[in-house]
This record gives C-alpha cells, sequence and structure tokens, in this order.
C-alpha cells in the first residue's frame, strides 16, 4: 500500500537521510561566487583605460580636441580679397588691379611715348607752313616723331610681353599676366592684345569701361587673349 503523503510513488529524504549510493548531490557555487538574484544582470564590462562611460563619452587618453575648435563649431567662409570678387580666384593668390591704376598706367605710357612723337610733329607741321625750302625739313621732323612714337610704342609692348609691366604699369604697381598661367604672356601676344583694344572703342568706348562692373575686371581686349592686370 503506497503512502498517502507520496502520491506518485517519490520518496523525499528524510531529515538527516543521504541520497542513495550513486547519487550526486546539487551542485553548489564556488567559493566567493555569488549566483545573480532574480531580475539582476551580470556585471557590465568595465571602459578601457582612458574612456568614460555613460552620456558624452570623453576622448581617449591622449586624444585632445584641435586647438581653437569645439564640438559642432564651423569656421566661417573666407572672404575675398580686396579687389576680387566672389567666385574667382587669381592665380597664385594676387588681387586684381582697379580700374584706376589701370587709367593711370596708359596715361603714364601715352605721355612716354606720344610726347616726343607730338613735339616732333608740331613742330615739322609749323615748319612745312611756312612753305618754301624749309617745308622739306618740317616734314621730315614729323616722319622722325612719328618713328619715335612707334619705336617708343613697341618697346613699351616688349617690357609689358616679357615683364608684365611698362613704365607705367611699374608706376601704379599693377601688372599684365595669363588668366591661366599668372605669367607674362610674351611680346607677341602683348600686341595681339594691343591690336584687340579696337573691339574697346567699338559702341562709345564700351570696353574701355567694361572692368568696372566685370568679375576679373577685364576690357574687351582682355577677354579675347584672356588677360587679367593684378597687382604686382
Amino acid at each position: 500500500m503506497g503512502n498517502p503523503y507520496d502520491p506518485y510513488g517519490q520518496q523525499q529524504p528524510g531529515y538527516g537521510q543521504q541520497p542513495g549510493y550513486g547519487q550526486q548531490p546539487p551542485a553548489q557555487p564556488g567559493y566567493g561566487q555569488q549566483q545573480p538574484g532574480y531580475g539582476q544582470q551580470p556585471p557590465a564590462q568595465q571602459p578601457g583605460y582612458g574612456q568614460q562611460p555613460g552620456y558624452g563619452q570623453q576622448p581617449g587618453y591622449g586624444q585632445q580636441p584641435g586647438y581653437g575648435q569645439q564640438p559642432g563649431y564651423q569656421q566661417p567662409p573666407v572672404q575675398p580679397a580686396y579687389g576680387q570678387q566672389p567666385g574667382y580666384h587669381v592665380h597664385g593668390g594676387g588681387q586684381l588691379a582697379e580700374w584706376g591704376t589701370r587709367v593711370g598706367g596708359y596715361f603714364i605710357d601715352g605721355l612716354i611715348a606720344g610726347a616726343p612723337a607730338g613735339v616732333l610733329y608740331f613742330l615739322g607741321s609749323a615748319i612745312a607752313s611756312s612753305g618754301g625750302g624749309a617745308a622739306l625739313f618740317g616734314v621730315l621732323l614729323m616722319l622722325v616723331g612719328a618713328v619715335i612714337g612707334g619705336g617708343l610704342g613697341l618697346w613699351l609692348l616688349y617690357q609689358e610681353g616679357t615683364t608684365g609691366q611698362t613704365i607705367g604699369k611699374r608706376q601704379m604697381g599693377i601688372k599684365l599676366v595669363s588668366a591661366e598661367t599668372g605669367h607674362p604672356i610674351g611680346f607677341g601676344m602683348a600686341f595681339l592684345r594691343k591690336i584687340c583694344h579696337a573691339a574697346d572703342s567699338f559702341a562709345c568706348y564700351l570696353g574701355w569701361l567694361w572692368p568696372l562692373w566685370d568679375e576679373r575686371k577685364q576690357t574687351f581686349a582682355d577677354k579675347i587673349v584672356n588677360t587679367i592686370v593684378v597687382r604686382a
């Protein structure tokens, strides 16, 4: 007859009874080991050396933010240099020459090349108008004046093409260069540019005034040969 207190026929060891032969007692946790209780999480892994846990982690050991840099701070855009228009950068970081300085350079060069020729022309014209044998001498003076004026003009073009500066440009502190390379354009291109100045005289000399509002401060001749005038 079974035990009424053990309906399934399983005997529990009484007080002080040991489990039967071949049965192992339940394993006990090792020395110093704690079993996590209900709802407890195992301990989290400690952060590495130099790392701070939690919100807003600090940079690792030895890492500092750059000098003058703040988190999330952006540098303001670079302002164009004086004389430059936004969106155009002069080759080599130079500054475009102002219209007034260019006019001053032309005026100085005109005096250098035109003054001797003009003086000889008016003298020759006055002598030639007197008639007689002196008229031939007056015509000769006029021719000499034209040759001197033309020679001085070519010499100024040579200086402008090889160095980028005539005497007038040098006095005004400006220089003619290629818009692509930033270097002088050579005598041939300087001569071609001088011829192209005829386009600046069309439509009431509008091309000579074009640098006042142009992005690259170019005349029509400058646009044809792709040149710019910069501060030296």
